[in-house]
C-alpha cells in the first residue's frame, strides 16, 4: 500500500510539471518574468503546495525555472528536453553560448537552405509554406511562436533529404531557442521577412537562391546578438565599477 501510495505521488509530481511547464510555454511566460507563488499554483492546478515545490523542483533541476532567495520563482529558460536534447541551454553564460551556436548555425543552415531547395518535393513545399504561415501568424499575434519557429527550421533541414543533417536538427533547435530567449520578439518584422525570402527560394528551387535568403536571415540575428552583447558587457561594467565605489 505504502509503495502505491509513493508511486501514485510521483506520478502526480510528474504531472504537475508536465501542467507547469505547459503554463510557462502557452501563457507565455517570457525569461526573466516571475512564476506566480506556491499558493496560487496549487489554486490552479488543484494540488497541495508539497506537489508544486516538487514540480519546481524538477523544472530548476532541468534549467527551466530558478529560485532566487526572497524573491520568488523566475523562469530562466523556456527549453524542453524534447527541443534542446544536448542540455546547452542550461550553460550560464547565455550570449557566449548564443554567439558559440550561431557560429555553428552559420556553418550549416545555409549550406541547408541550398540542398533543401535542390531536394524537397512537393509535400515538403506545401509543409514548409504551412510553417512559415503559421510561425508568421503567431509573430504577429503575440503568441508563443518559438516551437513553431523550431518545426520551420527542422523542415527545412529535412527538405535537404541528407540523412546527416537530420542529426543535426538538435543543434539547430538549440540555436533557435536560444537566440528567440534572449531576443524576446526584438527581429519580429526581419524575421517574417527573411523566413519567407528562404521559402520562396525554395518553392522555386533556387539554390542560391535560398543560400543567400539564410545567410540574410543569419545576419540579422547576428547583428541584434552583438548589439545586445555589448548592452551586457556595457551594464556589467557599470555594475562592478558601482561595487567599487561602495566598497571605497
Amino acid at each position: 500500500m505504502y509503495q502505491f501510495e509513493k508511486m501514485d505521488k510521483k506520478l502526480l509530481g510528474e504531472q504537475i510539471e508536465e501542467q507547469l511547464m505547459n503554463y510557462i510555454l502557452e501563457e507565455p511566460m517570457e525569461v526573466g518574468q516571475k512564476i506566480p507563488n506556491e499558493f496560487e499554483l496549487a489554486q490552479r492546478f488543484g494540488v497541495g503546495r508539497s506537489t508544486i515545490r516538487e514540480a519546481v523542483k524538477a523544472l530548476v533541476s532541468k534549467g527551466i525555472l530558478e529560485v532566487r532567495r526572497g524573491s520568488g520563482t523566475y523562469v530562466i529558460s523556456t527549453s524542453t528536453l524534447e527541443s534542446d536534447p544536448l542540455g546547452l541551454s542550461r550553460l550560464q553564460d547565455k550570449y557566449k553560448l548564443a554567439l558559440e551556436l550561431f557560429e555553428v548555425r552559420l556553418m550549416l543552415e545555409p549550406e541547408i537552405a541550398y540542398q533543401a531547395a535542390a531536394y524537397a518535393d512537393d509535400a515538403d513545399l506545401r509543409q514548409l509554406v504551412q510553417l512559415c504561415d503559421e510561425t508568421e501568424e503567431l509573430y504577429i499575434s503575440g503568441k508563443n511562436h518559438i516551437p513553431k519557429d523550431i518545426e520551420f527550421h527542422t523542415c527545412i533541414a529535412k527538405c535537404s533529404k541528407n540523412r546527416v543533417v537530420e542529426t543535426l536538427i538538435p543543434i539547430i533547435n538549440t540555436t533557435v531557442m536560444t537566440f528567440a530567449n534572449l531576443t524576446h520578439r526584438m527581429l519580429k518584422d526581419e524575421t517574417i521577412e527573411t523566413h519567407r525570402a528562404i521559402v520562396n527560394a525554395i518553392v522555386d528551387h533556387d539554390p542560391v537562391g535560398a543560400k543567400c535568403a539564410m545567410v540574410m536571415h543569419l545576419t540579422y540575428n547576428r547583428q541584434q546578438l552583438m548589439k545586445m552583447l555589448k548592452e551586457h558587457q556595457a551594464r556589467e561594467k557599470e555594475q562592478q565599477e558601482g561595487s567599487g565605489n561602495k566598497e571605497t
